[in-house]
């Protein structure tokens, strides 16, 4: 496959795409998606670029329901074959549900991190902080 480059750019859509960065979620630096739902809620995972660098996912803690959490607050933990990682509160809210699935498949984060291998939802504090987060072209910067 041919990468962008300076003399040779892709279209953002196709870069994106390439990238395995979904272009209707948001995004923070250390590697969290976000996907506000339908009735505010906001559902949280981490990316596909944060389960490469972490390999094999073999132990996912989440947060409790009912958690108030700060924005970049530590909620949960990620262990791999090759690190432990925290995982951050990409916003401020409160916790309304965790995927009670993870814990016991936790290798789901890596084979469906943007479906069935989402950590938690979140009713954010203050909805419009959702519109300041990365958009998938800032955060494929980020990455790249």
């Amino acid at each position: 496959m041919q990468m962008p480059s300076e003399n040779n750019p892709l279209p953002m859509e196709n870069q994106t795409m390439s990238n395995n960065i979904p272009t209707e979620l948001k995004y923070v630096a250390s590697h969290e998606w976000l996907r506000l739902e339908e009735d505010g809620i906001i559902t949280v995972g981490i990316t596909h670029h944060a389960q490469e660098l972490l390999g094999d996912i073999v132990f996912v803690e989440l947060p409790e329901v009912g958690a108030n959490l700060a924005a970049e607050e530590q909620s949960g933990v990620v262990e791999s074959v090759k690190a432990a990682s925290d995982v951050y509160a990409p916003i401020a809210g409160e916790v309304v549900a965790v995927n009670d699935d993870l814990p016991g498949a936790p290798e789901t984060a890596n084979s469906d991190p943007y479906g069935a291998g989402w950590f938690f939802k979140i009713k954010p504090a203050n909805p419009a902080d959702y519109d300041g987060l990365l958009t998938a072209e800032q955060y494929a910067g980020e990455v790249d």
